[in-house]
């Protein structure tokens, strides 16, 4: 049963969620709605960034930071609110590339990341001024400030992640996934020291592939956790993603998709899990892994719905 009575004290409680894309980035939100932002950091998957126009798109890193900042779209997810597309129905009529969507106010944050990464700043201090600039308080760094690209295997070859994501919608049927150059990666400045003085760390319902597992491929990053506590919620509802290709890729990997199969993904790391409500009979095989399971509503449809879970999971993590 969902806690009721929560009587919580943040004031010193430090908090490191992993997190990419739009479920991550709600829960993230609902964090930084309870906590001081000096107490909240933000590791974010980069192995989704990729060049296009000439220019570096880092997809989740936008997503956490537009949500943050409170300009994500409130229909996509992802993307500015309220953005035009004049720049990509011009390049269309040019006979130029619009499979990616990029609209008019997300082309400039592309633009001026792209021309201090060439001026030699590393990632993560591009993302420290971005996130200034937006207003964002809450620490946000990038895994690493290395590019390690998320190859994902199909059997009509290797697709760069924007590819099969978004170029090929998803279709190809997946065989296994590959963090190019993920071995000679090192954490960006700031994320081992904040995973050390975490006294909780959050894997946020993000897709276990291709979203939290790049960050906990980086080397370094599973030692940083060690022995803290780690609560995940899972993203996966009565076999179903509410957004992303994490169920179909569970299947394709000959996986069934269900809360407990993310928690069996992630069983050395947890020590609680969260599932939704309409996962209930699964929580009793959560607990046979040695996982502390908790069930509620995990659906984040409105702001209030974010804080609410973001309190559940805090206050849940008091009981390890």
């Amino acid at each position: 049963m969902p806690i009721r009575e929560i009587h919580l004290d943040t004031s010193t409680m430090r908090v490191v969620a992993l997190a990419g894309g739009v479920g991550g980035a709600k829960l993230v939100d609902g964090l930084a709605q309870i906590l001081p932002p000096e107490h909240l950091t933000v590791i974010v998957n980069v192995g989704d960034d990729f060049e296009h126009l000439g220019l570096k798109v880092c997809p989740d890193l936008d997503t956490v930071c537009y949500t943050l900042a409170g300009l994500a779209n409130p229909e996509t997810g992802w993307g500015r609110i309220d953005d035009t597309w004049q720049m990509l129905d011009s390049l269309s009529e040019l006979g130029g590339p619009n499979w990616f969507r990029i609209g008019d106010r997300d082309l400039a944050l592309h633009l001026e990341r792209t021309q201090r990464l060439r001026m030699g700043l590393p990632l993560s201090q591009v993302t420290h001024d971005l996130c200034e600039r937006l207003g964002v308080q809450v620490r946000v760094l990038p895994v690493t400030d290395d590019q390690m690209p998320t190859m994902v295997q199909t059997a009509f070859g290797e697709l760069l992640f924007q590819d099969y994501f978004v170029r090929q919608r998803c279709e190809p049927a997946v065989t296994g996934f590959r963090f190019a150059g993920v071995d000679q990666a090192r954490p960006a400045p700031g994320v081992v020291e904040a995973l050390h003085r975490a006294d909780l760390v959050v894997l946020c319902p993000s897709n276990p592939w291709v979203s939290l597992d790049p960050i906990l491929a980086v080397p370094g990053v599973i030692s940083a956790i060690g022995t803290h506590r780690v609560v995940g919620v899972s993203p996966i509802i009565s076999g179903k993603t509410i957004k992303g290709p994490a169920a179909k890729m569970f299947y394709e990997l000959g996986l069934q998709a269900s809360a407990l199969a993310v928690a069996q993904h992630y069983s050395t790391l947890l020590s609680a899990f969260i599932l939704d409500e309409q996962d209930d009979t699964l929580a009793e095989g959560v607990q046979e892994l040695d996982i502390l399971p908790y069930v509620t509503d995990t659906i984040m449809r409105t702001k209030s719905d974010r804080r609410r879970l973001a309190l559940e999971v805090l206050e849940f993590s008091k009981l390890l």
